[in-house]
């Protein structure tokens, strides 16, 4: 078996920059046919420039936080490419920063809409349109911070953690017709992340085992291997890329 994704298609939300373009970047590389969606079309357009080859790519701006716009996002992707075989469930958002007791309603229903609801919206779109009858594969990207507590960024982290969750639960609803893996990163280099690193990076990569920051290009190369044939028997699985930060030695060391 081979990553080999000739003639499959793909959609991947939040794909303008980052673990998104990262990830579309790979799975046209792979022989895909491959949506890019974001909330602005600009973004869009400015992302799909970066490929050679055109025909294989096409956009489509769509709000993630909507169940309408997911419907029609999927919908869009099977008129344009006439199928949608590979979802990755990218986007993501982390409006606020600080206590989570201090939280406002507005911020926490745009976060939870964009990181959690989203999960549940697009694959029930894409189940609903498209892989009931023909099958596919979902891949959630998720975070470790999703797997503990962490100053700052609670709320964020509580979403991350309910999207492990969906992970197993639609794994466990939609087998054996789709597969459903999530990935979940440790702090990788992107404008999303930025705030926690960009003051502090030299300090941040010695701590982790692997003395760097994560790439957007790292998690890619895993969602490859999980949206491809060579993890057939996979499903409701979270796989950890943080270049070992989860597995320091308690207390402090290391």
């Amino acid at each position: 078996m081979t990553n080999d994704l000739e003639g499959r298609v793909a959609l991947v939300t939040g794909a303008s920059r980052g673990i998104g373009l990262a990830i579309a970047r790979r799975l046209v590389d792979a022989g895909a046919l491959v949506v890019l969606s974001s909330r602005r079309e600009q973004n869009i357009e400015e992302a799909l420039d970066t490929f050679a080859d055109r025909s294989r790519v096409h956009g489509v701006a769509a709000h993630v936080g909507s169940r309408d716009e997911a419907n029609r996002l999927v919908a869009a992707t099977i008129e344009h490419f006439g199928a949608l075989d590979i979802l990755v469930n990218n986007a993501g958002t982390n409006p606020y920063f600080g206590p989570l007791a201090d939280i406002d309603d507005a911020l926490m229903q745009k976060t939870y809409e964009v990181n959690q609801a989203s999960i549940v919206t697009h694959t029930a779109a894409a189940w609903h349109q498209w892989m009931q009858a023909h099958g596919g594969v979902v891949l959630n990207i998720a975070s470790v911070g999703g797997l503990g507590p962490e100053p700052g960024i609670g709320w964020y982290n509580v979403t991350k953690a309910a999207v492990i969750h969906l992970t197993k639960q639609f794994a466990f609803e939609l087998s054996p017709t789709v597969r459903v893996n999530a990935i979940a990163p440790g702090l990788v280099r992107t404008d999303l992340a930025r705030k926690l690193w960009e003051e502090h990076e030299e300090v941040i990569a010695a701590a982790i085992p692997l003395g760097r920051l994560g790439e957007p290009d790292d998690i890619a190369a895993m969602a490859l291997m999980l949206v491809g044939d060579e993890s057939s028997w996979m499903t409701g699985q979270t796989i950890v890329v943080d270049g070992g930060t989860t597995n320091r030695p308690s207390g402090g060391v290391g």
